[in-house]
């Protein structure tokens, strides 16, 4: 290798959705690396480093790849990819809130479109539902996901308040709604004058004067 050539990672053997490298190809004139990969249908084909890791083109465009299953430009597909967008990419917005706290993609959506779709139809996917994770703190995987209304997964979310009374717990937005009293007059119990939970779901509204 000449002193100003720009050293490269070596990926042969390493494996890209179907794809599996077997050799360093060539650089283009923009500087930009590619390597002789073989598919898992037996096809070789010639594949640009950037889209092996980024999974662009995870196949030789068999209908074993996630690049053929007429999917592209659905809602169900734009899901998907927003998933891995903002687990994997530090460009993204929600990066933060995401990858940078450790959350990933199981593998076995990560390297399939296919098997996050079979899971989504069996798992009650719908148009007007977003996924969501049950627990907040965990991974993207089929038994930490469920399809949710953009109501339940506000209730849902890192920042939502849990309560639990009487062995039930709710949201402070539920526990409003199921007793009747406005959410900011329980709040206002809770963070400013710290009132106990039970003295907070308890005490009746006179009008409206904690």
């Amino acid at each position: 290798m000449n002193k100003g050539t720009p050293r490269r990672k070596d990926i042969a053997g390493c494996r890209f959705g179907l794809l599996t490298v077997e050799s360093f190809a060539y650089v283009n004139e923009n500087g930009q690396t590619y390597w002789n990969c073989k598919c898992d249908c037996g096809k070789s084909v010639v594949r640009r480093a950037s889209h092996l890791k980024e999974r662009i083109i995870p196949s030789c465009g068999c209908r074993g790849g996630n690049t053929i299953h007429g999917m592209t430009g659905k809602r169900i597909y734009t899901i998907y990819n927003q998933m891995i967008t903002r687990c994997y990419k530090p460009y993204s917005k929600s990066y933060k809130n995401y990858g940078a706290r450790g959350i990933t993609v199981c593998d076995e959506w990560k390297e399939s479109f296919q098997s996050f779709y079979d899971w989504a139809v069996k798992s009650g996917y719908a148009e007007n539902l977003s996924i969501d994770r049950i627990d907040n703190n965990g991974n993207y995987e089929p038994s930490n996901c469920r399809w949710s209304t953009p109501k339940e997964q506000a209730n849902n979310t890192r920042r939502t308040r849990h309560i639990t009374f009487n062995g039930e717990t709710h949201s402070v937005s539920e526990w409003a709604r199921i007793l009747g009293i406005n959410q900011s007059t329980l709040n206002m119990r809770l963070n400013k004058y710290h009132w106990t939970v039970e003295r907070t779901l308890t005490k009746g509204v006179k009008h409206n004067v904690t």
